[in-house]
Protein backbone atom coordinates (compact mmCIF):
# COMPACT_ATOMS: atom_id res chain seq x y z
CA UNK A 1 0.00 0.00 0.00
CA UNK A 2 1.11 3.57 -0.91
CA UNK A 3 -0.36 6.83 -0.14
CA UNK A 4 -1.58 8.62 -2.38
CA UNK A 5 0.36 11.73 -1.63
CA UNK A 6 3.89 10.27 -0.89
CA UNK A 7 6.14 7.94 -2.60
CA UNK A 8 6.69 4.40 -1.11
CA UNK A 9 8.47 4.52 2.08
CA UNK A 10 8.02 8.33 2.49
CA UNK A 11 4.40 7.76 4.13
CA UNK A 12 3.66 9.84 7.12
CA UNK A 13 2.79 8.41 10.72
CA UNK A 14 -1.07 9.67 10.36
CA UNK A 15 -1.94 7.29 7.59
CA UNK A 16 -4.00 4.24 9.26
CA UNK A 17 -2.58 0.88 7.29
CA UNK A 18 -5.81 -0.74 6.97
CA UNK A 19 -6.26 -4.73 6.45
CA UNK A 20 -9.47 -6.41 5.28
CA UNK A 21 -9.19 -10.70 5.58
CA UNK A 22 -11.78 -12.07 3.44
CA UNK A 23 -13.44 -15.42 4.27
CA UNK A 24 -12.71 -17.84 1.22
CA UNK A 25 -16.64 -18.53 1.15
CA UNK A 26 -17.40 -14.81 0.94
CA UNK A 27 -14.81 -14.59 -2.16
CA UNK A 28 -15.97 -17.30 -4.01
CA UNK A 29 -19.33 -15.55 -3.95
CA UNK A 30 -18.88 -12.27 -4.42
CA UNK A 31 -15.27 -12.31 -6.17
CA UNK A 32 -16.07 -10.02 -9.03
CA UNK A 33 -17.35 -7.46 -6.55
CA UNK A 34 -14.26 -7.64 -4.52
CA UNK A 35 -12.00 -7.47 -6.91
CA UNK A 36 -13.87 -4.29 -8.59
CA UNK A 37 -13.65 -2.68 -4.25
CA UNK A 38 -9.63 -3.51 -4.73
CA UNK A 39 -9.33 -1.73 -8.05
CA UNK A 40 -11.29 1.24 -6.54
CA UNK A 41 -9.65 1.20 -2.87
CA UNK A 42 -5.86 0.44 -3.72
CA UNK A 43 -4.86 1.71 -0.34
CA UNK A 44 -6.43 -1.05 1.52
CA UNK A 45 -5.48 -4.54 1.32
CA UNK A 46 -7.61 -7.29 0.82
CA UNK A 47 -6.80 -10.87 1.41
CA UNK A 48 -8.90 -14.23 1.74
CA UNK A 49 -8.54 -15.72 -2.01
CA UNK A 50 -8.51 -19.65 -1.06
CA UNK A 51 -6.98 -22.58 -3.50
CA UNK A 52 -10.65 -24.36 -4.11
CA UNK A 53 -7.89 -27.58 -3.53
CA UNK A 54 -7.24 -26.45 0.08
CA UNK A 55 -8.21 -28.80 3.02
CA UNK A 56 -9.41 -25.71 4.98
CA UNK A 57 -12.24 -25.90 2.82
CA UNK A 58 -13.82 -28.89 3.96
CA UNK A 59 -14.69 -30.96 7.29
CA UNK A 60 -11.50 -32.66 9.12
CA UNK A 61 -10.01 -33.80 11.93
CA UNK A 62 -5.95 -33.24 12.80
CA UNK A 63 -3.62 -33.55 15.77
CA UNK A 64 -1.42 -31.14 15.92
CA UNK A 65 2.49 -31.51 17.86
CA UNK A 66 1.55 -31.17 21.01
CA UNK A 67 -1.05 -33.91 21.07
CA UNK A 68 -4.08 -31.76 21.09
CA UNK A 69 -6.93 -33.46 18.38
CA UNK A 70 -8.68 -30.98 16.42
CA UNK A 71 -11.49 -30.41 14.40
CA UNK A 72 -12.29 -28.59 12.17
CA UNK A 73 -15.45 -27.22 10.22
CA UNK A 74 -14.60 -26.65 7.06
CA UNK A 75 -15.57 -23.65 5.33
CA UNK A 76 -11.88 -21.96 5.85
CA UNK A 77 -13.13 -21.85 9.96
CA UNK A 78 -11.37 -22.19 12.83
CA UNK A 79 -10.95 -25.54 14.69
CA UNK A 80 -11.75 -26.29 18.12
CA UNK A 81 -9.61 -28.60 20.26
CA UNK A 82 -11.63 -32.32 20.94
CA UNK A 83 -9.13 -33.98 23.09
CA UNK A 84 -6.54 -33.05 25.12
CA UNK A 85 -3.47 -35.13 26.02
CA UNK A 86 -2.89 -33.85 29.57
CA UNK A 87 -6.69 -34.47 30.43
CA UNK A 88 -5.32 -36.36 33.46
CA UNK A 89 -2.50 -35.22 35.26
CA UNK A 90 -1.26 -38.71 35.60
CA UNK A 91 0.23 -38.35 31.86
CA UNK A 92 2.20 -35.81 32.72
CA UNK A 93 5.24 -38.03 33.54
CA UNK A 94 4.83 -39.54 30.12
CA UNK A 95 3.65 -36.51 27.72
CA UNK A 96 6.80 -35.27 26.06
CA UNK A 97 6.57 -31.34 24.34
CA UNK A 98 7.32 -31.00 21.24
CA UNK A 99 10.75 -30.60 19.91
CA UNK A 100 12.07 -27.01 18.59
CA UNK A 101 14.55 -28.31 16.51
CA UNK A 102 12.48 -28.80 13.23
CA UNK A 103 10.69 -25.42 13.77
CA UNK A 104 13.90 -23.64 14.45
CA UNK A 105 15.65 -25.31 11.12
CA UNK A 106 12.47 -24.21 9.08
CA UNK A 107 13.01 -20.56 10.29
CA UNK A 108 16.46 -20.66 9.77
CA UNK A 109 15.43 -21.42 6.25
CA UNK A 110 12.87 -19.18 5.62
CA UNK A 111 15.40 -16.58 6.20
CA UNK A 112 17.86 -17.37 4.50
CA UNK A 113 15.49 -17.51 1.10
CA UNK A 114 14.12 -14.14 2.59
CA UNK A 115 17.60 -12.27 2.97
CA UNK A 116 18.35 -13.94 -0.49
CA UNK A 117 15.25 -12.85 -2.50
CA UNK A 118 15.22 -9.16 -0.35
CA UNK A 119 17.89 -8.30 1.75
CA UNK A 120 16.86 -5.00 2.43
CA UNK A 121 13.25 -5.78 3.46
CA UNK A 122 12.47 -6.39 7.11
CA UNK A 123 10.85 -9.76 8.23
CA UNK A 124 7.91 -10.81 10.66
CA UNK A 125 8.59 -13.84 13.00
CA UNK A 126 5.14 -15.69 13.47
CA UNK A 127 4.22 -17.83 17.04
CA UNK A 128 0.64 -19.96 16.96
CA UNK A 129 -2.87 -18.79 17.79
CA UNK A 130 -2.99 -20.17 21.00
CA UNK A 131 -0.18 -19.22 22.57
CA UNK A 132 0.13 -19.43 26.19
CA UNK A 133 -3.37 -18.87 27.83
CA UNK A 134 -4.87 -20.84 25.04
CA UNK A 135 -2.03 -23.75 24.70
CA UNK A 136 -2.70 -24.65 28.33
CA UNK A 137 -6.64 -24.83 27.77
CA UNK A 138 -5.85 -27.07 25.14
CA UNK A 139 -3.85 -29.27 26.80
CA UNK A 140 -5.85 -29.58 29.77
CA UNK A 141 -9.22 -28.87 28.24
CA UNK A 142 -11.37 -25.83 29.78
CA UNK A 143 -12.99 -27.01 32.41
CA UNK A 144 -9.84 -29.15 33.53
CA UNK A 145 -7.99 -25.69 33.30
CA UNK A 146 -10.24 -23.49 34.91
CA UNK A 147 -9.98 -25.93 38.03
CA UNK A 148 -6.53 -26.00 38.27
CA UNK A 149 -6.42 -22.42 38.27
CA UNK A 150 -8.84 -22.02 41.28
CA UNK A 151 -6.44 -24.42 42.92
CA UNK A 152 -3.58 -23.02 41.85
CA UNK A 153 -2.46 -26.39 40.90
CA UNK A 154 1.23 -26.14 40.49
CA UNK A 155 1.05 -29.01 37.90
CA UNK A 156 -0.23 -26.17 35.92
CA UNK A 157 2.12 -23.57 36.83
CA UNK A 158 4.81 -26.51 35.85
CA UNK A 159 3.04 -26.90 32.58
CA UNK A 160 3.35 -23.38 31.47
CA UNK A 161 6.40 -22.83 32.36
CA UNK A 162 7.23 -25.94 29.76
CA UNK A 163 5.26 -24.22 27.01
CA UNK A 164 7.07 -20.89 27.87
CA UNK A 165 10.25 -22.65 27.67
CA UNK A 166 9.01 -23.49 24.18
CA UNK A 167 8.34 -20.26 22.87
CA UNK A 168 10.91 -18.60 24.02
CA UNK A 169 13.37 -20.81 21.89
CA UNK A 170 11.46 -20.13 18.74
CA UNK A 171 11.54 -16.36 19.60
CA UNK A 172 14.86 -16.66 20.11
CA UNK A 173 15.02 -18.19 16.58
CA UNK A 174 13.34 -15.35 14.88
CA UNK A 175 15.59 -12.79 16.07
CA UNK A 176 18.77 -14.99 15.74
CA UNK A 177 17.41 -14.62 11.63
CA UNK A 178 16.99 -11.04 11.98
CA UNK A 179 13.08 -10.51 12.72
CA UNK A 180 12.14 -6.96 13.76
CA UNK A 181 8.61 -7.65 15.00
CA UNK A 182 7.55 -11.30 16.72
CA UNK A 183 3.28 -12.17 16.83
CA UNK A 184 0.97 -14.08 18.47
CA UNK A 185 -2.30 -14.84 19.31
CA UNK A 186 -4.05 -15.60 22.51
CA UNK A 187 -7.53 -14.69 22.84
CA UNK A 188 -7.75 -13.86 26.65
CA UNK A 189 -10.91 -12.45 26.94
CA UNK A 190 -14.92 -13.52 26.86
CA UNK A 191 -17.48 -11.27 25.92
CA UNK A 192 -17.58 -9.19 28.93
CA UNK A 193 -15.05 -10.27 31.42
CA UNK A 194 -11.61 -12.28 31.58
CA UNK A 195 -12.13 -16.14 32.24
CA UNK A 196 -10.45 -15.83 34.99
CA UNK A 197 -9.63 -13.10 37.46
CA UNK A 198 -7.07 -11.06 36.77
CA UNK A 199 -5.01 -11.53 40.15
CA UNK A 200 -5.26 -15.23 38.38
CA UNK A 201 -4.11 -14.13 35.41
CA UNK A 202 -0.98 -11.99 36.87
CA UNK A 203 0.15 -15.08 38.74
CA UNK A 204 0.13 -17.82 36.00
CA UNK A 205 0.47 -15.87 32.36
CA UNK A 206 2.43 -12.54 33.30
CA UNK A 207 5.60 -14.03 33.80
CA UNK A 208 5.13 -15.96 30.91
CA UNK A 209 4.52 -13.41 28.66
CA UNK A 210 7.04 -10.51 30.28
CA UNK A 211 10.10 -13.49 29.84
CA UNK A 212 9.29 -13.57 25.91
CA UNK A 213 8.52 -9.51 25.81
CA UNK A 214 11.78 -8.42 27.32
CA UNK A 215 13.89 -10.96 25.16
CA UNK A 216 12.08 -9.23 22.01
CA UNK A 217 12.66 -5.76 23.45
CA UNK A 218 16.47 -6.62 24.80
CA UNK A 219 17.29 -7.48 20.99
CA UNK A 220 15.58 -4.31 19.35
CA UNK A 221 12.62 -5.83 18.19
CA UNK A 222 8.52 -5.57 19.04
CA UNK A 223 6.16 -7.97 19.87
CA UNK A 224 2.38 -8.02 18.46
CA UNK A 225 -0.17 -9.47 20.61
CA UNK A 226 -3.78 -10.53 18.62
CA UNK A 227 -6.37 -11.23 21.43
CA UNK A 228 -10.16 -11.72 21.15
CA UNK A 229 -12.78 -10.71 23.77
CA UNK A 230 -12.41 -8.30 27.34
CA UNK A 231 -9.30 -7.52 27.95
CA UNK A 232 -9.52 -4.21 29.51
CA UNK A 233 -8.36 -4.85 33.24
CA UNK A 234 -4.99 -6.51 32.04
CA UNK A 235 -4.19 -3.81 29.09
CA UNK A 236 -2.15 -1.84 31.74
CA UNK A 237 -0.54 -5.06 32.41
CA UNK A 238 0.37 -6.18 29.35
CA UNK A 239 2.13 -2.99 27.98
CA UNK A 240 4.08 -3.34 31.34
CA UNK A 241 5.06 -6.46 30.43
CA UNK A 242 6.48 -5.28 27.51
CA UNK A 243 4.01 -5.30 24.44
CA UNK A 244 4.50 -2.81 21.57
CA UNK A 245 1.42 -3.64 19.06
CA UNK A 246 -2.08 -4.59 20.60
CA UNK A 247 -5.07 -6.20 18.27
CA UNK A 248 -8.27 -6.01 20.40
CA UNK A 249 -11.91 -6.44 19.44
CA UNK A 250 -13.29 -2.73 19.51
CA UNK A 251 -16.53 -3.15 20.73
CA UNK A 252 -15.94 -5.44 23.38
CA UNK A 253 -13.71 -3.39 25.06
CA UNK A 254 -14.97 0.19 24.21
CA UNK A 255 -13.37 2.66 22.37
CA UNK A 256 -12.84 5.37 25.38
CA UNK A 257 -11.46 2.37 27.32
CA UNK A 258 -8.51 1.75 24.31
CA UNK A 259 -8.22 5.80 24.17
CA UNK A 260 -7.63 5.79 28.48
CA UNK A 261 -5.14 2.08 28.50
CA UNK A 262 -3.57 2.23 25.35
CA UNK A 263 -3.30 5.04 23.00
CA UNK A 264 0.23 5.95 22.58
CA UNK A 265 1.67 3.40 24.75
CA UNK A 266 1.20 0.82 22.22
CA UNK A 267 0.69 0.45 18.40
CA UNK A 268 -3.00 -0.70 18.53
CA UNK A 269 -3.95 -2.76 15.38
CA UNK A 270 -8.04 -2.69 15.78
CA UNK A 271 -10.27 -5.37 15.28
CA UNK A 272 -13.52 -3.82 13.46
CA UNK A 273 -16.63 -5.34 14.78
CA UNK A 274 -17.98 -8.68 13.50
CA UNK A 275 -20.96 -9.01 15.87
CA UNK A 276 -23.12 -5.64 15.87
CA UNK A 277 -22.36 -3.44 13.14
CA UNK A 278 -20.83 -4.86 9.67
CA UNK A 279 -23.00 -7.72 10.64
CA UNK A 280 -26.26 -6.75 11.34
CA UNK A 281 -25.84 -3.05 10.69
CA UNK A 282 -26.97 -0.46 7.85
CA UNK A 283 -23.92 0.63 5.32
CA UNK A 284 -23.77 4.07 6.48
CA UNK A 285 -23.56 2.87 10.02
CA UNK A 286 -20.76 0.79 9.16
CA UNK A 287 -19.23 3.67 7.05
CA UNK A 288 -19.46 6.13 10.52
CA UNK A 289 -17.94 3.26 12.78
CA UNK A 290 -15.07 3.30 10.49
CA UNK A 291 -14.67 7.17 11.05
CA UNK A 292 -15.29 6.98 14.35
CA UNK A 293 -12.26 4.34 14.97
CA UNK A 294 -9.94 6.61 12.99
CA UNK A 295 -11.23 10.06 14.62
CA UNK A 296 -10.98 8.29 18.10
CA UNK A 297 -7.81 6.27 18.03
CA UNK A 298 -5.80 7.50 15.01
CA UNK A 299 -3.17 10.78 15.80
CA UNK A 300 -0.97 12.63 13.51
CA UNK A 301 2.04 10.66 14.84
CA UNK A 302 0.63 7.32 14.08
CA UNK A 303 0.05 4.05 16.50
CA UNK A 304 -2.72 3.04 14.71
CA UNK A 305 -3.98 0.25 11.97
CA UNK A 306 -7.92 -1.15 11.60
CA UNK A 307 -8.14 -4.96 10.76
CA UNK A 308 -11.42 -6.47 9.68
CA UNK A 309 -12.41 -10.44 9.25
CA UNK A 310 -15.08 -10.87 6.96
CA UNK A 311 -17.14 -13.51 7.31
CA UNK A 312 -20.00 -15.82 5.75
CA UNK A 313 -23.70 -13.91 6.73
CA UNK A 314 -21.69 -10.24 6.57
CA UNK A 315 -23.63 -8.53 3.82
CA UNK A 316 -21.74 -7.30 0.53
CA UNK A 317 -22.65 -3.61 1.12
CA UNK A 318 -21.20 -3.82 4.51
CA UNK A 319 -18.03 -5.13 3.13
CA UNK A 320 -17.91 -2.38 0.53
CA UNK A 321 -19.01 0.40 2.95
CA UNK A 322 -16.46 -0.33 5.43
CA UNK A 323 -13.64 -0.79 2.44
CA UNK A 324 -14.57 2.35 1.15
CA UNK A 325 -14.48 3.72 4.63
CA UNK A 326 -11.02 3.06 5.46
CA UNK A 327 -10.14 4.39 1.81
CA UNK A 328 -11.78 7.62 2.38
CA UNK A 329 -10.27 8.16 5.90
CA UNK A 330 -7.17 6.11 6.14
CA UNK A 331 -5.12 9.57 5.60
CA UNK A 332 -7.66 11.75 8.09
CA UNK A 333 -4.78 12.63 9.87
CA UNK A 334 -2.45 13.63 7.35
CA UNK A 335 -4.48 15.90 4.90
Amino acid sequence: MTDRKNPPGKQPPGIVQCVVGINCLVWDRYATELENLQQDCPHIRLSGRCDKDSPDRAPHQDRDIWGCLWSYPGMGLAGQAIEFPLDDWAKLKDWKPPSTAEPIEQIRKNAAQRTASSPEEAWHGSLDHGFIFLRLTYLRGFSNFMIDVAEENPDLYRLCDIVTDYWYEITKAHLDCGATLVGAGDDLGLQDRLPISPESWRKLIKPAYRRIFSLVRERGAGFALHTDGYIVDIIPDLIEAGLTQLNPQDLVNGLDNLVRLAKGRVHIALDIDRQKITAFGTPEQVAAHIKTCIETLGSPEGGLTLVFGVYPGTPIENVQAAVRAMEKYHDWWVQ
